[in-house]
């Protein structure tokens, strides 16, 4: 569960949220941190060198949904994500797809993944990201996926900031 579980999808929070995202300072260094509300223990955010990663929407459960019901909850996921895409295509220009199957193949197999990939792995984000970079004065990367761990859980938006280009882990050698 995230701190959004509950929260209906706003494009302009959405937005608002992401470019907050790529304004905020990112840490230098450190150990891998996910936060948690202090109230829930729900996900807020998780940092690490030179990234950020929030959750910017959650669907409701998956638990007893199957067939046409469940379609139209993942289709209405790939709806927000689209909206929000154009929003931010039309900001920083066009994206590009980066694929993240292959880090998972490698977290599953207990092998090393960059950290901004485990983050956001370890949070049950497994959807494709939608990469824009560099932004910004600063020269950020910014992602944006939504994706779920399973047939039953939540679909999760979220939403990474980076000081370095966010590119896709070499797949499992064994693949």
């Amino acid at each position: 569960m995230t701190v959004r579980a509950g929260e209906d999808f706003a494009l302009g929070r959405a937005v608002a949220d992401v470019e907050a995202l790529a304004a905020a300072p990112l840490p230098a260094g450190g150990p891998v941190t996910a936060e948690g509300d202090p109230a829930t223990g729900e996900w807020a955010a998780t940092t690490g060198d030179g990234f950020r990663v929030v959750p910017l929407w959650e669907s409701g459960s998956f638990v007893g949904v199957d067939g046409a019901a469940w379609d139209e909850a993942q289709e209405a996921g790939d709806t927000r994500l689209a909206a929000l895409t154009g929003e931010l295509d039309r900001r920083w220009g066009g994206h590009h797809e980066v694929p993240v199957h292959g880090a998972l193949l490698l977290h599953q197999a207990g092998e090393p993944v960059p950290e901004l990939f485990a983050a956001l792995l370890d949070e049950d984000c497994t959807g494709d990201l939608l990469v824009w970079g560099p932004v910004t004065a600063g020269r950020r990367w910014i992602a944006v996926g939504v994706g779920h761990s399973d047939g039953d859980a939540p679909l999760i938006m979220a939403a990474a900031v980076s000081d370095r280009p966010i590119i896709a882990p070499d797949p499992p050698a064994w693949l």
